[in-house]
């Protein structure tokens, strides 16, 4: 310890200031240590502003003190009399502390004072030779254990080895061993001889534990619950099957397999190194082997203190060279190293010859040797071996050269032995330059540098002695830590999520998101919607899609059918849930599951005892409640021995999907039950619409501390006429996080967690203080952090390499306005974060100053409803109103259209002006229901098929002799007829451009505007005529709409009749609209109240045209685009060629292609000549097929509540 208020002139002050410079304390004993305290030299100008601390136990193979992942830099002084503490993230038991400057004083010179706090600490240790294991026996024979609490310390320089194992006759077990320098716990608490249950559990913590230095191992289990933590680090899981007990036998084995191991239990390398403080379920093991309480036979030589390694490591990173003499002039090159790294290249040693070059070093995992002489001429040798070298584990490289012969040995393995002969004289140069050649030659190295560990160099078969070198008594070195490994594993623990790959390098690491259904740097977002709700606003369609309802969260996507139509979603194939898997209930939705449950249910772990029509904690079925059980003596009906029925709805959210059904009350004979889940059904998005309006500056709303430390998301929905204002505050000791409008056309992201204000700034191209609803997206991690606005305005942010990584916050979690900021003025919904939608809504109902719910949804997504669709206002959200359109469906884009038998007519007629007829089929009109008038403008808009000829499309009838006909001509040319008087003939537009009649799709629009005519055909531009200046402007009094036959009385144009009204209009009309008027639709929906009336058969169809459909996004960006039409999830983009096509099934596809065209070509033309319209399937069992005309017409006339409707357009997609 130095003094931190030393009289005089005191502290440490080497007399040379550079990176070489250490200062080492000697604590004596190994002590705990818990802070560090500096100051600069008394009363002088030299003071250490940022240092590095390491630590050992023997004063050899130091340890750097890591923090965050990273090698940590603690912050110093700034003058030479101020004390800087750092109370260290976790304790180090150590006996020497060494202390490294990094950076110091710019007046004068590297200056130390340094106080260690900590206590003392104490732990019998055990050496393991490699022969001895401890063998813990039982009091009693069999051991029947519910509860386990192991502990222990080791440290080793071998890869591979059993710390502890125990097993029982029946098959249980435990163990815990070294595999690649990886700790392994497998434990099995029980299978059946039948193989339905396998207990077998396996999981793997840590890395590089062969380093030499202590790590601490925990393994709590209570039943099937396991506690595995390895330094710090802790994992939860279950173990496999149903049984709760571990059965053990004899005895419990500590650094080996036991001599009763079953046979099968061996082969595996028992553990060479030290362990201390081993306890097992209370007993402290290493104290009974002190006090000769156990038997240690097996040892050969027991001894408590640990033997200590004689290997000297070498740290590199990109700027270091080590520099060792060799012999010189000698016809025999042989070095030997063994080098540690992540890195899949860098060069390990290079070595100029009398004349030529032989650098050896790592290229894409493997082992390359480069020979290069120049004797009579350049001769080049390559030479190669090794693969997946850069995995962090300790390789063994052996080079032996000669004249005429080399050879290259990986790891001591013979297989991996390459002999070459090579046709030169080797004569070595006496300079060998390991880990870096920076110094410029006409023959340069193809790596430069390596970043990693090297220990055990030998150069001419002699050991390098590496002690001589660090005291400048033999070669040179630059910017190397000596006696130190500083390698560092960055993917232990992983902070890829949901399954991501880890890879990694020397300074940082990436994640793989391929097949995963997630994105992000680290595999955190993912890349499905949460419900249907989202995919519906995207403009999708009905049809089966995947959702993640807990978006960020641990529960994986899944797949459903979506019907936008309407409010349920269902998961395909339902009655095969697999009730394996856990899935975590989501406030989006609102579900319920039916259930015929005689006992009790067991829903994420968690058993609740009531069952379908009951309720959370009540413990009874539906007929328990109402008091009408079979048995008044038990609350269920299961309960007594009769066949009833227990059954009902599973509506507590929470407690949604069943994950398992447990059976209860099985020992009566001769009894049986059948159990039923039904699917699992979903409504709705109470997250999608959750919302708040803040009314005031000071509004805000409150919630629980986000938790977010490595890893964290927010996204929401926001409108505003305020250029100004914080969205979300949450504040720690020092760390915060804040989301916020700055400008008009600014959204800024901001956090520290310790490093230093970081702010992320997107900026609009258009003010976001419109009132419409904007989409903010945000994420940190210990990668980058991102914003996103809008889904196209983003900004993305390296983390700092070194530094803090984790988020601390304490404070509540501030939505609005906090601690002075400038309040929020508008609305959020759906504040998501880290997949858990915050409950806007509830809170607001509480919170003066916030309302809940927002208004003005129509402003932002009221183009959304189409056809003339009119948006209603809702509170949760918007619909659109579709009643004066001929359109359908949640936008207002799904056509009604209807097929027409001969003979099918429908009448739609204009109420006359002086009162309302008598309409039999109409209970009630409304007041908005057409009345007659005369028209100077009007609009007729619809689509058809057929393939029969002549007919009339539609007939619009006056009470004068004024009239508006569009008709079929027996060629298939269409022909419009308007007659509005002043003429002696009807004024007709012929279209004789084509055959309509060709049973495809067309479409007609027809507008008029006094005397102007405005028609379009299909995708053709608009063509205008105009009337005579004899005809008039008026069309007056119009009274009846006729769609495919006229049945009229009066004064008709008899040219319609003779020519074109019989037998009538065979096909599909759809789409059909005059003015506000939705005639056919009217007569098709039996909701709507209408004076409509139909004669002959009418079937609903679409006429083979396809839906209308919102815009959707690109397919660039669109993550449900898949162009393998048979490509499902997980879809792994490791499949697809670089160049994005795939050669082989572009061939394969294109012959498919064409084998198919051909089959649909001869199906076509079948079809055709079988039937006579598009649209009917036809059959032999419907009752009055003799009398009807096609197969739907009989079904109808069979069954008058027939309500199928005939959609030729249903396609099948894969998704």
């Amino acid at each position: 310890r130095l003094e931190l208020a030393i009289q005089g002139a005191g502290g440490w002050s080497p007399v040379d200031t550079d990176h070489y410079q250490w200062l080492q304390v000697d604590l004596g004993t190994r002590k705990q240590v818990t802070s560090i305290a500096t100051q600069g030299r008394y009363s002088s100008s030299d003071w250490t502003m940022q240092y590095r601390l390491l630590y050992s136990d023997t004063g050899r193979n130091w340890r750097p003190y890591l923090q965050d992942g990273n090698i940590w830099a603690f912050s110093g002084n700034s003058n030479s009399e101020s004390v800087v503490r750092h109370d260290l993230q976790h304790a180090v038991i150590t006996r020497y502390v060494r202390i490294i400057p990094l950076e110091w004083s710019e007046e004068g010179r590297i200056g130390l004072r340094v106080e260690v706090y900590g206590c003392s600490y104490w732990a019998d240790v055990i050496n393991f030779e490699g022969q001895g294991v401890i063998s813990y026996r039982f009091k009693m024979k069999k051991m029947k254990i519910l509860k386990d609490v192991i502990s222990l310390k080791f440290k080793t320089t071998a890869s591979n080895g059993v710390l502890l194992h125990g097993e029982g006759q029946q098959g249980d077990y435990i163990s815990l061993e070294l595999k690649r320098s990886k700790l392994l716990l497998m434990i099995n608490l029980g299978s059946n001889q039948y193989g339905s249950i396998l207990g077998h559990t396996s999981v793997t913590s840590g890395s590089l534990l062969d380093d030499d230095h202590w790590h601490s191992v925990i393994i709590e289990r209570y039943r099937r619950n396991v506690n595995f933590t390895l330094d710090r680090h802790t994992q939860h899981f279950r173990t496999n099957g149903e049984f709760d007990h571990l059965d053990l036998d004899y005895e419990i084995s500590f650094g080996g397999m036991p001599v009763s191991a079953k046979p099968s239990s061996g082969g595996r390398e028992n553990f060479v190194g030290c362990m201390e403080g081993i306890t097992y379920n209370g007993d402290n093991i290493t104290n009974l082997v002190k006090r000769k309480k156990i038997d240690t036979s097996s040892f050969r030589n027991l001894t408590f203190s640990c033997s200590e390694m004689h290997s000297f490591p070498v740290f590199f990173n990109a700027t270091s060279f080590l520099r060792l003499p060799g012999l010189q002039d000698s016809d025999t090159l042989s070095v030997s190293l063994s080098f540690r790294t992540w890195n899949p290249s860098g060069l390990l040693f290079y070595t100029a010859l009398a004349d030529g070059v032989v650098e050896v070093g790592l290229t894409e995992g493997k082992v390359t040797v480069y020979i290069n002489v120049a004797q009579k001429k350049n001769t080049r040798i390559d030479i190669s071996s090794g693969s997946g070298l850069n995995d962090g584990q300790w390789h063994n490289v052996y080079l032996h050269a000669l004249e005429n012969y080399a050879m290259l040995t990986i790891d001591g393995d013979e297989a991996s032995t390459v002999r070459t002969v090579i046709p030169i004289q080797i004569r070595t140069g006496g300079q060998y330059y390991f880990g870096g050649y920076f110094l410029r030659t006409n023959t340069p190295p193809a790596q430069r540098s390596f970043q990693g560990c090297m220990q055990l160099i030998h150069v001419d078969d002699q050991l390098a002695d590496l002690v001589a070198v660090e005291q400048g008594n033999m070669g040179t070195f630059e910017n190397v830590s000596l006696d130190m490994c500083a390698i560092i594993d960055r993917c232990v623990p992983n902070h890829c999520e949901h399954g991501g790959r880890c890879t990694q390098t020397w300074d940082s690491f990436r994640c793989s998101c391929n097949g995963t259904g997630y994105t992000g740097a680290t595999c955190h977002t993912s890349v499905y919607e949460q419900s249907c709700e989202e995919y519906k606003h995207l403009g999708k369609t009905s049809g089966t899609y995947w959702i993640d309802p807990d978006g960020s969260g641990p529960v994986g996507p899944f797949k459903v059918n979506c019907n936008m139509t309407g409010k349920s979603t269902v998961p395909p194939k339902p009655t095969k849930q697999k009730i394996h898997l856990t899935i975590m209930a989501s406030d989006d939705f609102v579900p319920s599951e039916q259930a015929n449950l005689p006992c009790f249910l067991s829903l994420a772990n968690e058993r609740h005892y009531y069952w379908g029509g009951s309720g959370p904690g009540i413990q009874k079925c539906a007929c328990g409640i109402e008091r009408n059980c079979t048995d008044p003596k038990y609350y269920c009906n299961c309960d007594a021995d009769q066949t009833r029925e227990d059954a009902g709805l599973l509506v507590y959210k929470d407690h949604l999907p069943v994950s398992q059904v447990v059976v209860g009350d099985t020992n009566r004979a001769g009894s049986e039950a059948k159990l039923t889940v039904g699917p699992l059904r979903c409504q709705g998005d109470g997250n999608y619409w959750n919302a708040a309006s803040f009314n005031t500056p000071a509004s805000y709303l409150h919630f629980p501390t986000f938790q977010g430390e490595t890893s964290a998301d927010i996204s929401f929905y926001f409108k505003t006429s305020s250029s100004y204002g914080v969205f979300l505050e949450n504040l720690g000791n020092t760390d915060f996080i804040r989301l916020e409008l700055k400008a008009a056309t600014v959204v800024s992201f901001s956090f520290d967690v310790g490093n230093g204000l970081v702010e992320l700034s997107v900026r609009s191209s258009t003010p976001l203080n419109d009132d419409q609803w904007h989409r903010v997206v945000a994420e940190r991690n210990v990668k980058e952090a991102v914003l996103q606005l809008d889904g196209q305005f983003k900004e993305v942010r390296p983390a700092p390499p070194q530094g803090h990584t984790r988020l601390e916050l304490y404070s509540q979690l501030y939505v609005g306005a906090s601690g002075g900021q400038r309040g929020f003025l508008g609305c959020i919904r759906a504040l998501k974060m880290n997949g858990v939608t915050l409950d806007l809504e509830e809170r607001a109902k509480v919170t003066p100053g916030v309302k809940p719910g927002c208004s003005g949804h129509c402003t932002s997504y009221g183009q959304h409803c189409r056809n003339g669709g009119q948006c209603m206002e809702k509170y949760n959200g918007y619909s659109c109103d579709c009643t004066l359109t001929a359109y359908d469906g949640p936008f207002c884009t799904e056509d009604v259209g209807g097929y027409f038998e001969s003979g099918t007519l429908v009448r739609y007629d204009f109420l006359p002006e002086g009162g309302l007829p008598a309409i039999r089929d109409v209970k009630s009109l409304s007041p908005l229901l057409p009345t007659e008038g005369n028209l100077t403008q009007e609009e007729l808009v619809f689509s058809f098929s057929t393939s029969n000829t002549p007919s009339i499309l539609v007939y619009i009838s006056s009470r004068t002799q004024d009239y508006l006909a569009v008709v079929l001509r027996h060629n298939g040319t269409l022909q419009i007829r308007y007659s509005l008087g002043g003429l002696r003939e009807p004024f007709t537009i012929d279209l004789d451009q084509r055959n309509m009649a060709n049973g495809q799709p067309h479409h007609i629009n027809i507008s008029r505007q006094e005397r102007n005519i405005r028609l379009q055909l299909d995708h053709y531009p608009p063509v205008s005529y105009t009337l005579p200046a004899g005809s008039d402007t008026k069309f007056n009094l119009v009274k009846t709409i006729f769609l495919g036959k006229v049945f009229e009385t009066g004064q008709i144009d008899p040219v319609l009749i003779e020519k074109y009204n019989t037998p009538g209009f065979v096909g599909c009309l759809s789409r059909v609209q005059f003015n506000n008027i939705a005639p056919l639709k009217a007569a098709l929906r039996s909701g709507i109240v209408a004076p409509v009336t139909t004669q002959g058969i009418l079937v609903e169809s679409n006429c083979g045209a396809s839906p209308l459909t919102i815009s959707p996004m690109a397919a660039a960006n669109d993550p449900w685009h898949l162009d393998s039409a048979g490509a499902v999830f997980p879809f792994n983009e490791e499949r697809v060629s670089r160049d994005g096509v795939d050669r082989n099934a572009a061939i394969i596809g294109g012959i498919i292609a064409v084998v198919i065209f051909t089959i649909l070509c001869t199906l076509v033309f079948l079809i055709r000549h079988m039937f006579r319209h598009k649209g009917s399937y036809h059959t032999n069992e419907a009752k009055g097929a003799e009398s009807a005309d096609c197969a739907d017409a009989a079904i109808i006339v069979n069954d008058p509540a027939f309500t199928e409707t005939i959609d030729e357009s249903k396609k099948e997609w894969f998704i």
